[in-house]
């Protein structure tokens, strides 16, 4: 009889979807993502944040939502508080998730800012804020293998994306074109399609 796997090795079951969060709700949850992602990271604090802890979205929502805010002009994150908050109020949301976002850390960026221009000659600062950009690097790339988990066993999507890491980063390919050329494409391959009727059963013959 095969042995049962450890509990350890058993993954967790997802929680249930929490219920839609208030104006406030996404205030505070977009500071708290805010707040939490010195030195970059913004969109693996954000999945965490907003995925496993709060569990407003599910996780293909909210890559589905990260997708949508990497095709827009501007800082992505912005982009994906607007989106999370107009999906749940609206413009209202949109603003509140925004200025969630944004004010605090604007007052705090200003104060670092102030204190860096007289500090920053110091090593002991030059090497901290080394080790935050590390630590950020590592949280972006943690951000990457949780999506490719999402569409590891999907081979149309890991060949879409070799294909955009090959035109960016080998052949230097520009955003713009890259997503004008390979957005249609990707849309087609994906885009929903009825399934064909069953062909009539073949009578017997007179």
């Amino acid at each position: 009889m095969a042995s049962s796997p450890p509990p350890s090795a058993t993954p967790a079951p997802a929680g249930p979807p929490a219920p839609p969060p208030s104006l406030a709700g996404l205030f505070l949850g977009m500071q708290q993502v805010a707040l939490s992602s010195f030195g970059g990271g913004l969109s693996a604090w954000s999945q965490r944040i907003v995925v496993e802890n709060r569990r407003w979205m599910s996780n293909e929502e909210f890559i589905t939502g990260l997708t949508v805010a990497r095709l827009f002009p501007g800082p992505n994150q912005i982009n994906m508080a607007v989106y999370i908050g107009a999906r749940f109020h609206g413009l209202a949301g949109a603003l509140a998730a925004l200025a969630g976002m944004l004010l605090l850390p604007f007052s705090v960026l200003l104060l670092i800012g102030l204190a860096y221009f007289y500090l920053h000659l110091v090593m002991a600062v030059d090497r901290v804020l080394a080790g935050v950009v590390a630590a950020a690097a590592g949280m972006a790339l943690s951000m990457g293998f949780k999506i490719l988990g999402e569409y590891r066993r999907d081979p149309l999507a890991l060949l879409l994306a070799a294909a955009s890491f090959l035109a960016m980063d080998v052949f230097h390919v520009r955003l713009i074109p890259l997503v004008l050329v390979l957005g249609p494409i990707a849309m087609a391959l994906y885009w929903p399609r009825s399934p064909r009727p069953p062909a009539p059963a073949a009578g017997p013959e007179p």
